[in-house]
């Protein structure tokens, strides 16, 4: 691939987006970024120890067709610097100051599992800073089961581990045959790149992650009125990690939402019909 090839490919393509860095304070965050330049741009925030690698290509593709696209890693995540945060707090206001830092005064925010957390907090301290959110996989502080992740998900990394699969597999996917080939061809996704690939999360890092997943689990409602800006919702229905009730019960509370459920799909719903996913979130974004 030649020079000029490769550039608009990095445009076009989460393949082959480089790795870019944006320094706030003494912290250097590591970012992608792909799609026409203009407009309201698209935030990405992924899940509990995922990387830039982790974001699925053909939901990232198919969104940058018509929007500026921003990849973030988390502090102290991948090719980012200092020491993961405790608390979503933190996160939230990190994700706020990178925005800042790379000149955007509106956004719209698309969360999955944490980042959905991450968004939402956002969305309250910082109202005039979003325009739209996207929710996958998530739910709200204090929600049902969500302090338990770390107790559903250790025993399925270990079963992840005896069979030689990704933990993915079973945590993220159901056990039918739809959903145990979704998450083949996923995971067959994630490891279409295969140049300048992000760093894995250190244990350190993915331990304190969970603390923080825990700490939003047993922390007090917060008021979900005050987000009237326009919320899509999405899950499948039967995820595992942070329950599809959470996904009604952010509907019922936010002022402005819309809620898509994917039928024997888990946590892994928007990844496993990423092909119906893709046009809805466009069409909710252009609305």
């Amino acid at each position: 691939m030649t020079d000029a090839s490769m550039t608009t490919a990095s445009t076009h393509c989460y393949r082959y987006s480089p790795n870019l860095f944006v320094t706030v304070g003494d912290i250097r965050f590591a970012y992608r970024e792909l799609g026409p330049r203009g407009g309201v741009p698209l935030v990405l925030l992924n899940h509990w120890g995922a990387v830039l690698d982790n974001f699925d290509p053909r939901i990232v593709d198919g969104l940058a067709v018509c929007h500026h696209i921003i990849a973030l890693d988390y502090r102290g995540i991948g090719l980012s610097g200092g020491a993961a945060p405790l608390t979503i707090d933190e996160m939230a206001r990190d994700v706020i100051a990178v925005v800042g830092k790379l000149g955007f005064s509106t956004v719209d925010l698309m969360g999955f599992s944490l980042g959905g957390f991450v968004a939402q907090d956002i969305a309250l301290k910082a109202p005039a800073l979003v325009r739209k959110l996207i929710l996958t996989g998530t739910g709200p502080a204090g929600g049902s089961g969500i302090e338990r992740v770390g107790a559903v998900s250790w025993p399925l990394m270990l079963k992840g581990m005896l069979t030689l699969r990704d933990p993915k597999t079973y945590l993220f996917f159901t056990s039918t045959a739809n959903g145990r080939r979704a998450a083949k061809d996923f995971l067959d996704r994630l490891k279409e790149r295969t140049l300048d690939r992000d760093m894995g999360p250190t244990p350190r890092a993915f331990l304190r992650q969970l603390a923080a997943i825990k700490d939003w689990g047993r922390q007090t409602q917060q008021d979900l009125e005050r987000i009237r800006i326009p919320v899509l919702v999405v899950n499948g229905d039967h995820d595992i990690m942070v329950p599809t009730s959470n996904s009604r019960d952010l509907v019922r509370r936010l002022p402005n939402a819309e809620l898509v459920i994917y039928p024997d799909a888990g946590h892994g719903g928007i990844f496993q019909y990423h092909a119906e996913f893709v046009p809805k979130a466009l069409a909710f974004l252009a609305a």
